[in-house]
């Protein structure tokens, strides 16, 4: 992560990292098919596991999800790793591939989770979209972060853009 941070996911080899690691590159290469995947495996290893709120309350469970976000995005390394992932997912299908695979989905996998639990507490409209409920409480939550509110925190933002969307699809 340090190199990654030093130099860019594109500039950044396998020799590089191998030599940063202190271990030849077929000890890399036995573990790992790629630098995309190395480069994933070392993003989510800083990240937490996939939390699946259930305080019984959509509002407090989305609340939850936005305040852990909070915790790993707002950070100084989280806001580098979020950086560099825009950057080389945008330039490199492999590595976008790769990233959805091991992290995205598995959390748009959770949310969804949560929301078909809202759904069956008929908090919501049945015909609520997680997946494009999940990729639009993302997309807020980046903008955010490129341009910082100036009248609110980050979070107080991300949980007002979320009441707009969620409006129309409460019961």
């Amino acid at each position: 992560m340090e190199l990654l941070g030093e130099v860019g996911f594109e500039t950044m080899s396998i020799e590089a990292i191998s030599a940063r690691a202190g271990v030849g590159k077929t000890t890399i290469y036995r573990r790992y098919n790629s630098k995309e995947e190395l480069v994933a495996d070392a993003i989510e290893s800083i990240r937490q596991d996939v939390a699946i709120p259930d305080t019984g309350n959509l509002g407090s469970d989305i609340d939850e999800l936005i305040d852990n976000a909070a915790r790993i995005t707002l950070s100084p390394l989280g806001r580098q790793t979020v950086a560099m992932i825009i950057g080389s997912a945008s330039s490199n299908s492999q590595f976008a591939q790769i990233y959805w695979k091991k992290y995205l989905k598995p959390r748009r996998e959770a949310f969804a989770i949560v929301i078909e639990r809202a759904k069956t507490r008929n908090e919501i409209k049945s015909d609520l979209d997680p997946d494009l409920l999940f990729d639009s409480m993302s997309g807020i939550m980046l903008y955010a972060l490129i341009f910082p509110p100036e009248n609110e925190s980050w979070t107080e933002y991300v949980r007002r853009a979320l009441n707009v969307i969620l409006k129309g699809a409460l019961n």
